[in-house]
């Protein structure tokens, strides 16, 4: 698989990693496990009224076991006792758990590649993690929102004031919504 030099969007290619090596942040990886089980779908409401399915599945290798979330289209192409290889996978928190998801720049395809000793020793999904909670209501304010209006370290406030303020001839208030990188 070649990348052109000036991909600006793969840039970083994803790395092979076993299950017992992901954290909460962990992006681009590619995991090949074995299917253990696959829950029912559940429908979960979306933000703008329109509502998707999503099924758990358990999926281990040798190294430990985490739960994958199958979204929509992929519910049903995964099945108990199949060999998966996910590929540009990321980590996410749901209710402090981690999960595993494809997403949409990522794949999920059977292979045969063995799996000789699927071990649940170790499930990832079981350890608990802090997580910013999103309690704090009204426009994107507090931790975990949407990042609106964040600079790069994750703060509000004064430092962006600062910044805005300093850099040109313009009124703070001029530079409200402007980005800078």
């Amino acid at each position: 698989m070649e990348e052109s030099a000036g991909n600006t969007a793969t840039e970083q290619a994803s790395v092979e990693v076993k299950i017992k090596d992901l954290t909460p942040q962990s992006k681009r990886v590619d995991v090949v496990a074995k299917c253990l089980e696959v829950g029912e779908p559940k429908d979960i409401p979306g933000k703008f009224g329109n509502s998707r399915k999503v099924a758990e599945a358990t999926i281990a290798d040798e190294t430990g076991a985490i739960i994958l979330s199958l979204w929509d289209n992929q519910i049903g192409t995964v099945v108990k006792d199949d060999v998966v290889e996910i590929k540009n996978g990321y980590v996410s928190l749901v209710r402090g758990h981690m999960r595993l998801n494809v997403g949409k720049y990522g794949t999920i395809a059977k292979t045969e590649k063995p799996i000789d000793s699927p071990s649940t020793a170790v499930n990832m999904s079981d350890k608990e993690y802090e997580q910013e909670r999103r309690r704090f209501g009204g426009g994107g304010g507090g931790g975990g929102g949407g990042g609106g209006g964040r600079d790069r370290r994750g703060g509000y406030g004064r430092d962006r004031r600062d910044r805005d303020s300093s850099d040109s001839d313009r009124p703070a208030y001029m530079n409200k919504g402007r980005r800078r990188f």
